[in-house]
């Protein structure tokens, strides 16, 4: 289905401007936003759909790893635009800390084959769905898991500035509570808008 996902995470510039707070742990507007929950994640696009009167929402899994690899454009890069992390991504390695532990402003590494940025590292990023392990069947476009699996975990994906090379690949997944907050100084987000 057609969606549009956002060239940037969500910064704190834009965050403030909808919520009227920052809080986030490294500050500066270009920013990515970021301790931020799910539930918070919620909040933040309610504001912000009803003052554009647009429908931004979280991306799905699916529509987060397809827009990762590239999409239609995919050339199959291990991370997100490049089989060198390091031109796409802010991380942290044993041998190679190139984040200085702290997230940097968005839109300063490379872009992958659609012009999207940071989606290997900088922050790991909310998306809609509750965690669940995979259908053994093959799915075309799907939206997640049907129930509630465990409804005290949702899915978030990429690498962040705290993360090694091994989760910063365009096929890590991971989980928190989507009310917990305290802990997440590497997870923010990026929107999606459906047409």
């Amino acid at each position: 289905n057609d969606y549009y996902i956002g060239k940037y995470e969500v910064t704190q510039a834009l965050w403030k401007a909808v919520m009227g707070n920052n809080p986030s742990n490294f500050k500066g507007d270009n920013l990515p936003v970021e301790q931020v929950s799910w539930d918070d994640c919620q909040e933040f696009i309610s504001k912000l759909n009803r003052i554009t009167g647009k429908t931004f929402r979280l991306p799905t899994e699916a529509e987060w790893e397809y827009a990762a690899r590239g999409g239609n454009k995919s050339r199959g890069y291990q991370y997100s635009g490049s089989n060198n992390l390091l031109d796409v991504a802010w991380y942290d390695d044993w041998y190679d800390d190139n984040s200085g532990d702290k997230t940097h402003a968005v839109g300063t590494k490379q872009p992958n084959e659609l012009g999207i940025y940071d989606m290997s590292g900088n922050v790991s990023e909310w998306c809609q769905d509750w965690y669940e392990a995979y259908s053994s069947s093959s799915q075309v476009n799907p939206t997640g898991a049907n129930s509630e699996f465990d409804p005290s975990y949702r899915v978030y994906r990429g690498g962040s500035w705290e993360d090694d090379d091994r989760f910063c690949r365009s096929s890590r997944r991971a989980c928190g509570e989507p009310g917990d907050r305290d802990r997440y100084s590497t997870l923010g987000l990026r929107l999606v808008l459906s047409e």
